[in-house]
């Protein structure tokens, strides 16, 4: 034991993933401790609170078989990740042990989980083109460095589809050194096997940090800042490029409110904590650029919206965090469109920093505001079909209505298949000459 720690065996109370320890001295919020199982033993912990002399311990772990005789041992130091550039290619829990059947790589340093915060006055504008692969993201919602976007989901949907097909298939437009870190929440044993595989095809470039439903709700909470920690490491002490890709933030809430009901806190909006929208944008608010250097975090998290419900508090309160976001649609996934990405809903903020001349083509503007228009079109008169009839309807408007289907069926469906920029911007080009709609 080191000088700096002191053991306790004041264990008043435990519930649920909560430790009270009584008689505390010399305490900080955020220290981790070290508790000792009857049989020898170990797990961590973190302080949350301190009241007086009772200090609330978060355990990261099953507390069953603790009792109120388990020593406590408070360390004197902060939850810290280990960080260096061995972490490429290598897959870890929810706690940064390694599950890939590889040895612990040695540290180069170790970095706070928490982060640094990024001073605004820091911060470069979000800029140049991230190529997912996807037209209707790519050539539509474009996804710039620096920026987060989120993907809006509904039950059913095939969202861990679309972020594996990201996760294979994104790239920076220009080269460079480009690092995807996937964290993963709350899998259960079909998406673990489903992502798993997709890892396997990803040779290199990628960092995965894997929760598991059955793991313990507290790694759910530390894996997306694990997973942070080791994209501003790269990025912002090695220069990389690093795009993060989070799914399920649901299931982060719900472990948010699991715990919160655990330390019997007041419940805000649908039961979660008040506190969750500056605990979102603590994860959030760490993608960006800096001035003065070359790498960049970019966040792609997967929110899947509870009752398809846009305006329930995970949805609503991420839109309010992030830089627009990508809709995906019931009625396309029926339809057979994949990705079934709803262009008009969806929206990308800083998309026209990263397009045109010099990030991607000259055109690129014209021909994504032409589409958006006339398939907008092409929407509204569904509407106007579903009541007269598309016999009841002037050429001009049924020429509007095949457009809105070849649309969806041949830009926005694209399968398992890949499309760069310059495609996604030929298909919507050669779309709009058959309808005589490129002016």
């Amino acid at each position: 034991m080191r000088l700096s720690e002191h053991i306790y065996r004041t264990v008043s109370s435990i519930r649920g993933p909560l430790l009270f320890v009584e008689q505390v001295l010399s305490v900080r919020v955020g220290e981790v401790v070290r508790i000792i199982r009857p049989d020898g033993g170990t797990m961590e912990g973190e302080v949350l609170k301190i009241d007086g002399r009772t200090v609330l311990i978060q355990v990261f772990g099953e507390t069953r078989g603790l009792d109120v005789n388990s020593p406590v041992v408070f360390t004197d130091a902060v939850k810290k990740a280990p960080l260096s550039a061995d972490i490429i290619g290598r897959v870890f829990n929810g706690s940064f042990l390694p599950i890939d059947n590889a040895p612990m790589f040695i540290p180069e340093r170790w970095g706070k989980v928490s982060g640094f915060p990024m001073n605004p006055t820091a911060r470069a504008r979000p800029e140049e083109f991230i190529e997912t692969g996807f037209s209707a993201i790519d050539g539509l919602n474009t996804l710039v460095k620096g920026q987060k976007l989120p993907i809006f989901s509904c039950a059913g949907l095939p969202s861990k589809e679309l972020a594996a097909g990201i996760l294979e298939n994104s790239r920076l437009a220009g080269g460079g050194e480009f690092v995807v870190v996937f964290v993963a929440l709350g899998l259960t044993h079909h998406e673990y096997s489903f992502y798993m595989r997709v890892i396997e095809r990803m040779r290199t470039g990628f960092v995965a940090f894997i929760n598991k439903a059955d793991e313990p709700v507290m790694e759910r909470l530390l894996a997306p800042r694990f997973g942070l920690a080791c994209a501003e490491h790269l990025a912002f002490t090695r220069g990389m490029d690093v795009l993060v890709v989070i799914t399920d933030m649901t299931n982060y809430c719900d472990a948010l409110r699991e715990v919160s009901t655990a330390r019997e806190e007041l419940p805000g909006r649908r039961g979660y904590p008040g506190y969750m929208y500056s605990d979102l944008a603590s994860l959030y608010e760490r993608a960006g650029r800096i001035k003065g250097m070359s790498g960049s975090v970019t966040m792609l998290p997967v929110v899947t919206m509870p009752e398809d419900d846009i305006t329930h508090p995970i949805p609503d309160l991420t839109g309010y965090i992030t830089e627009g976001q990508i809709v995906l649609s019931r009625e396309l996934h029926q339809k057979g469109v994949f990705p079934p990405v709803d262009v008009l809903p969806s929206l990308s903020r800083l998309m026209q920093r990263g397009i045109g001349a010099g990030h991607t083509r000259e055109d690129h503007r014209g021909i994504a505001n032409l589409l958006y228009k006339h398939y907008a079109k092409g929407r509204d008169l569904r509407r106007l079909e579903a009541i007269v009839g598309r016999d009841g309807m002037v050429e001009s408007d049924r020429m509007m209505l095949d457009f809105a289907d070849a649309f969806e069926r041949e830009l926005v469906n694209q399968g398992g298949a890949r499309r760069d920029i310059n495609e996604s911007l030929d298909t919507g080009i050669a779309l709009l000459r058959r309808f005589s709609l490129e002016k």
